[in-house]
């Protein structure tokens, strides 16, 4: 064959790129026939490109219940600020805490990225999970490659669980009043 682009169309080899390990194939799957040597087709995925702001930063909105985090990322000395205050102070329980830093874990990041985040809406715990969703995504935006891990990790499906609404005639969203015989 030659190494020339052909003109109706077909490839030649030098367009076919990297072959891994060549296979023997049989054309008809009966002994005696012309075997075919066959190459896997290899398929590499195309790296998402890294999305920064003008200042350097990676920008990613969290979500969980009804709070919503506008996060901000950028390399530094592992400081996390919500709210223009520090994390002891705006999650002071400490298991609010460790759940903001779940993606820096999993990532293997601990210590190297500058977080600052607003939140609204929603309780403590949900605020901790909208932080969490939003510097999970942040943070594949800024590193592209750190995507895999973090997503089996499950930090970049928001949970979409919320509270269910209260229902006309009813105590709560399901929950009936107490049955009165007189």
């Amino acid at each position: 064959m030659s190494d020339t682009n052909i003109s109706d169309g077909r490839q030649s080899l030098s367009d076919l790129g990297t072959v891994v390990e060549a296979q023997p194939v049989s054309t008809t799957g009966e002994p005696g026939t012309e075997t075919v040597m066959q190459a896997p087709v290899t398929q590499t995925t195309p790296l998402r490109q890294q999305e920064l702001d003008k200042f350097g930063r990676a920008y990613a909105t969290g979500r969980r219940k009804d709070a919503v985090a506008r996060v901000w990322l950028k390399p530094g000395s592992g400081k996390i600020t919500i709210n223009g205050r520090d994390q002891e102070v705006y999650f002071a329980r400490p298991t609010l805490r460790l759940v903001i830093n779940q993606p820096f874990g999993v990532a293997e990041r601990d210590g190297q990225y500058d977080v600052i985040c607003t939140v609204k809406g929603g309780g403590l715990s949900g605020q901790a999970g909208a932080v969490k969703h939003g510097i999970a995504q942040a943070l594949t935006k800024y590193e592209p490659a750190l995507r895999p891990p973090v997503k089996a990790a499950g930090f970049l499906t928001r949970d979409s669980r919320a509270v269910e609404r209260k229902k006309y005639g009813k105590a709560k969203a399901r929950r009936s009043f107490q049955f009165s015989k007189r």
